[in-house]
């Protein structure tokens, strides 16, 4: 218990300080009065138009779906390639080939998501 008590005590500094900020926000603060004008997003001094949130297709998540899983690709083959070297000599040619695997199943992958029309933008 020792050992945590300056955790502890900073979690409790953190938490005072918080709701002492609040408290005296909510003591010392002035409550405006609500309009439509004011509760109005300010668009550089524009009237906004539109909806808050603008729908995409489903194709921007697709497309990003997409890159996260070929941006890890690349996590996983760089250290890879960086150590190759050394480590085609303590585990021989099975590096090789588990990584030729991955790269594989990844193409499978992405030949599926050209099959299914994914990086096709002007399909509808």
């Amino acid at each position: 218990m020792k050992d945590f008590l300056p955790i502890l005590l900073q979690v409790g500094i953190v938490l005072g300080f918080g709701v002492v900020t609040l408290a005296i926000s909510v003591l010392l603060g002035k409550a405006a009065k609500r309009t439509p004008a004011k509760d109005m997003a300010y668009e550089c001094g524009m009237i906004p138009q539109g909806g808050a949130q603008p729908r995409f297709t489903v194709k921007f998540y697709l497309i990003a779906m997409l890159f996260i899983l070929f941006d890890i690709e690349v996590v996983f083959m760089y250290p890879w390639a960086v150590n190759f070297k050394t480590m085609i000599h303590t585990h021989g040619s099975t590096i090789f080939w588990s990584m030729a695997g991955f790269i594989s199943l990844v193409t499978v992958g992405y030949i599926y998501a050209i099959k299914k029309g994914v990086l096709d933008w002007k399909k509808s």
